[in-house]
């Protein structure tokens, strides 16, 4: 009998673990659909609400603004009010905006559902590998959930590309409106399944605390609201990243000596000031600024931004080449971009990825990996206003999905090499942010080069791409070089009297 309700026991532990893996796999998937899911859909939605090519770039950029501005303030929400709490409420914000964004009946109702999303994807994405770590022992059983929700991860965006193609050949709106019965069907095994508590924690007790008394120093009185979220560093960051990516787009088109360019630009800066200094005076400040002289995370960041933007970037050009200049359906499309996201999937799910990292770390790794992409670029820039997809178009994806499969592990890898335990939170929502806010930025800022109407906007656009990817590619071959030898330190001289 004992034997018996052990064995139960077990299998409902089992159920249970899977059950939740499953709802954790499932939201990370939408998450990463979401990044690619509006590339293929673009001509599409700019010909039925009418959107300029710069409209059309807020499209793609909206979601990432949302997901990379966020990210900092999302990890001190979660810390204060608890997972489960907001990752459930964040599902079904999700659910409610991908709604709204599939009726949409303008642009900026349209960028503001992707901008709300992108700050449930900041919610759930970290907070789902923390309830992982939290609900699954140490060792196989952790390593195998972590090894899902990575391919999951990984996989979204190809599968993106292709669902794209497959919805939009029906209407571009259910490329925004399918995400809602999903996540709301998540939301739903989530009530039962996500924990509301972490092992060993008292029943009555929330995730973390929900006051700041502990936070005071000894002798005060505790924080407010405002000291407690770090609402004026979320407020200056935020407020600077969507002035600059404002300003970006404004540029190309009115002039970059216009004078509401310059106010952008100077605001941009302005609040990116006064984010430092609250930064530097905050008590618990969002950013753990220590962290900015750690080398490997700074190196990975850039890197991995370069990488990003310069790729969102690239698969915007392509996409209106293959679509408006080379009338090619939106299924065909989706199908045709897949050889650069491809090859990541296929490593992650291998464990090539992994296997590559161990044997032959992480600088070497990204270093035969980053010329891949800019030769990529340059390929497809030399091939003309006209490009074969045979010979220019597939090649140029084949060396970018090269690149990512040599680079992306390696590069996650190495920003969390050197960092502490207790700091690789805040490590890695910096290295997620540069991530995220690079395919914003460059992505916006390529949508207004195409969008400005000079005779050389492609051109343009183009030679913009392979610069950032060049970029990366500067500051990986910087990680092959010998370290720094640290400073000898002077021995005062002895005198005898």
């Amino acid at each position: 009998m004992t034997t018996d309700r052990a064995a139960t026991a077990d299998s409902a532990r089992t159920a249970f673990g899977w059950g939740l893996l499953c709802v954790l796999s499932g939201n990370m998937l939408i998450d990463a659909l979401e990044v690619s899911v509006a590339v293929v859909a673009l001509p599409s939605i700019g010909s039925d609400l009418g959107l300029s090519r710069t409209a059309l770039g807020w499209v793609v950029s909206g979601f990432a603004l949302g997901f990379g501005g966020s990210l900092l303030l999302a990890g001190r929400v979660v810390e204060l009010l608890g997972r489960r709490r907001v990752y459930l409420a964040a599902l079904l914000v999700f659910a409610v905006a991908s709604l709204l964004g599939g009726v949409a009946t303008s642009g900026p109702l349209l960028i503001g559902g992707r901008f709300v999303k992108g700050v449930c994807a900041a919610l759930t994405a970290p907070t789902g590998l923390a309830i992982i770590a939290a609900a699954y022992p140490a060792g196989p059983a952790r390593d195998k959930a972590v090894s899902v929700y990575s391919l999951f991860g990984a996989g979204g965006f190809s599968a993106g590309l292709l669902l794209s193609g497959l919805l939009t050949e029906v209407s571009w709106r259910w490329t925004f409106l399918f995400p809602a019965p999903v996540a709301l069907v998540l939301f739903l095994f989530g009530l039962r399944l996500v924990p509301g508590r972490t092992p060993g924690e008292r029943a009555t007790a929330p995730a973390r605390p929900t006051t700041a008394a502990t936070y005071a120093p000894a002798g005060t009185l505790p924080a407010g609201v405002s000291e407690r979220y770090d609402l004026p560093g979320a407020v200056t960051s935020i407020g600077a990243l969507l002035a600059l990516a404002w300003a970006l787009t404004r540029g190309p088109g009115a002039g970059w000596a216009d004078p509401l360019t310059v106010t952008g630009l100077l605001l941009a800066a302005a609040l990116g000031a006064a984010f430092a200094h609250i930064e530097r005076a905050a008590p618990r400040p969002l950013m753990r600024t220590r962290l900015l002289a750690d080398r490997p995370l700074v190196r990975s960041a850039a890197g991995a931004a370069a990488l990003n933007g310069s790729y969102l970037g690239f698969l915007f050009v392509v996409t209106l080449d293959l679509q408006d200049a080379g009338n090619w359906p939106p299924l065909r499309t989706g199908v045709a971009l897949l050889p650069a996201a491809l090859p990541l999937a296929v490593a992650v799910a291998t464990g090539l990825s992994a296997r590559l990292v161990g044997r032959y770390g992480t600088a070497r790794l990204i270093a035969t990996g980053t010329w891949a992409p800019p030769a990529g670029y340059l390929w497809y820039l030399l091939a003309g206003d006209h490009p074969s997809y045979a010979s220019a178009t597939l090649p140029a994806l084949l060396l970018v999905g090269l690149g990512f499969m040599f680079q992306f592990a390696a590069l996650n890898a190495q920003a969390m090499s050197a960092v502490p335990d207790p700091d690789r939170g805040a490590a890695g929502g910096i290295y997620q942010t540069s991530v995220q806010l690079a395919g914003a930025v460059v992505t916006a800022l390529v949508a207004a080069l195409l969008g400005a109407g000079a005779d050389d906007a492609r051109h343009s656009a183009l030679v913009l791409v392979g610069v950032v990817g060049a970029a990366g590619t500067a500051v990986a071959l910087t990680g092959l070089l010998p370290p720094r030898r640290p400073r000898p330190t002077a021995v005062p001289e002895h005198r005898e009297g």
